[in-house]
């Protein structure tokens, strides 16, 4: 029996000796202390220094000369999409509500639900239209300013809105022409100042300080 475990714990501390568990028998707690001298310190899991595990630089890797964020041609598409959308929405419920209202008089049938689905119909494509050829004028005139610029900021936006809304309104003469600018520079203003909403509050709260 003794033989027996003699040769056991000979094979144990043969095979511990063979995978570097052997010898001195160190503990974690004596070894937490050993300064390693000259050597990084790695993960116990990985053997990897944790180090380069840390992403210190962007996760993609942009084209020579791109921006990191989209310009005014890339949001052109989303902004024409976005807006026909919206527009179809608004008009398919506008279209509803005034084929409810034109048809209130007639009996639930054929010929009434057809002249509301008439309605529905016209009224979305005409606010789809309507939206999306001012989102296109809009688009093309920031595109412009922005590439004879050079330099991509709130003045563009106020500046396409502004062009946006005179021609838009050019065939009602000087006073559309008037008032169609003076329509695009209000809301493009109002966007950019809540754009730049946060950036206001901080420095006024820094110069209140």
């Amino acid at each position: 029996m003794e033989g027996g475990g003699g040769s056991g714990n000979k094979s144990t501390g043969g095979l511990a000796g063979f995978f570097g568990a052997g010898g001195a028998g160190y503990s974690n707690a004596d070894l937490a202390g050993v300064p390693l001298t000259g050597m990084n310190p790695l993960s116990p899991y990985l053997n990897v220094d944790p180090r380069y595990l840390v992403q210190d630089t962007d996760e993609f890797i942009l084209p020579t000369g791109a921006n990191k964020t989209r310009g005014r041609f890339e949001l052109a598409f989303f902004t024409i999409g976005g807006c026909c959308m919206t527009g179809a929405a608004f008009g398919a419920m506008n279209g509803l509500r005034l084929g409810l209202k034109e048809t209130q008089s007639m009996a639930w049938s054929k010929p009434r639900n057809v002249q509301i689905l008439n309605m529905v119909t016209r009224q979305g494509a005409l606010w789809a239209n309507t939206l999306g050829s001012l989102a296109l004028l809009y688009s093309a005139f920031g595109v412009i300013i922005e590439k004879t610029r050079g330099a991509e900021d709130d003045l563009n936006t106020v500046a396409a809105g502004t062009m946006t809304g005179m021609l838009y309104k050019c065939t009602g003469g000087l006073r559309g022409i008037a008032r169609g600018g003076l329509a695009g520079l209000t809301l493009t203003s109002l966007y950019a100042l809540y754009n730049n909403w946060e950036h206001m509050k901080g420095s006024l709260l820094q110069q209140s300080l």
